[in-house]
């Protein structure tokens, strides 16, 4: 499976409210079952993919390219399984606008009954968020933000920002296995139908520019506005991602004499650092290139993805047994859920036809 983020196209209207009932039970049932056989650390890795999550919505019954799947879908999900998170040992937080930003109390609350340390799992909460709204500069706003943990300290995120110029939404997957580093290439791989050129100062590609941008936060700010401003008189090449003319010294100044007064040790202390935003790192990374050349990334770290494959074999052939697992797994869950035989049958007339298409494809 691979982790990322997903493009989607902005919708209207919104799940009524018999769907969204249904979605709680179906998704409850599911999730259910998912974690008593396989366990919790399955649920984080189906959770993480985006291509499943979007095929699990399409289970509960949204259209595949419905930007509200993600949402109602983290929705049901917290609804559905509240009061068995103790007993699953799982815990769900977050969610759309003013609920996303209450998600350091709610995971804070909720770590309490599994007798955890809460601040690593916040702090992964506040960096998943920093890093894809100021790190990774490519133009959406996030809004939606949930955070998935378990009984052992392993954790999740599902988020979503938008374009408001394109109209596009884009998700952001985030898995806690095998994450040593927030700021360096965090994402294991990213799901879109197009791609664009941000300025991505999480790359590996963009290393010395991080390294240079906390050398210039901890410089007395009247040096580096100095050279912000100097720049600021040049006359930049048209391609140029970043502009001059977007940085406001007089800003930037008052979060560089916090950043000299408390100076961080490394990037990711600097992108978590309250009051250091785009604008700020923007500048920073200028700087860097312009006077030190350091070159930021601009590229968009997509990659097409999927969970078993693709018919032609790009990015790699379908994997039947993974396939299969994954087929498995949700025909266990609908039979031996609790809910009601229509709706069973219904869920597994989805994936019948979701799996014949896939094949019919794979063998055209």
């Amino acid at each position: 499976m691979r982790r990322g983020f997903a493009d989607l196209p902005l919708h209207g209207g919104r799940a009524p409210r018999w769907l969204f009932q249904r979605m709680t039970r179906l998704s409850r049932a599911i999730i259910e079952i998912i974690v008593s056989e396989y366990g919790s650390e399955e649920f984080l890795k189906r959770i993480s993919d985006p291509i499943w999550f979007q095929s699990f919505g399409c289970v509960l019954g949204f259209d595949w390219h419905s930007s509200g799947v993600t949402t109602t879908v983290c929705g049901a999900l917290k609804q559905g399984l509240k009061d068995i998170e103790a007993e699953l040992g799982i815990f769900i937080a977050g969610g759309k606008g003013k609920t996303s930003r209450k998600t350091p109390q709610e995971i804070t609350v909720k770590t309490e009954r599994f007798s955890l340390d809460p601040d690593p799992l916040v702090y992964a909460s506040r960096m998943s968020a920093k890093v894809d709204s100021a790190g990774l500069q490519d133009g959406f706003q996030i809004y939606h933000h949930v955070f998935f943990g378990t009984s052992d300290g392993k954790w999740a995120v599902v988020q979503q920002g938008m374009n408001p110029d394109t109209g596009w939404a884009r998700r952001y997957h985030w898995l806690s296995f095998d994450l040593s580093d927030f700021v360096n290439e965090p994402h294991k791989a990213i799901v879109c139908n197009h791609k664009t050129r941000p300025l991505n100062l999480v790359a590996k590609d963009s290393e010395d520019t991080r390294t240079v941008s906390v050398k210039l936060a901890q410089e007395k700010p009247a040096k580096t506005i100095k050279e912000l401003k100097r720049i600021k008189e040049l006359i930049m090449p048209e391609h140029h991602p970043i502009y001059g003319s977007d940085i406001n010294p007089g800003r930037i100044e008052k979060i560089l004499l916090s950043t000299y007064e408390n100076p961080p040790n490394d990037f990711a202390a600097l992108l978590i650092k309250q009051g250091v935003g785009p604008k700020t790192l923007r500048a920073l990374a200028l700087i860097a290139e312009i006077t030190y050349g350091a070159k930021p990334s601009f590229k968009d770290p997509v990659s097409y993805s999927f969970a078993h494959g693709g018919k032609d074999g790009f990015p790699y052939p379908v994997n039947r047994v993974e396939y299969d697992r994954s087929i498995a797994i949700l025909e266990k869950s609908i039979k031996q859920a609790k809910i009601g035989r229509t709706e069973q049958l219904n869920a597994l007339k989805r994936l019948v036809h979701w799996q014949d298409i896939t094949y019919k494809k794979r063998f055209d």
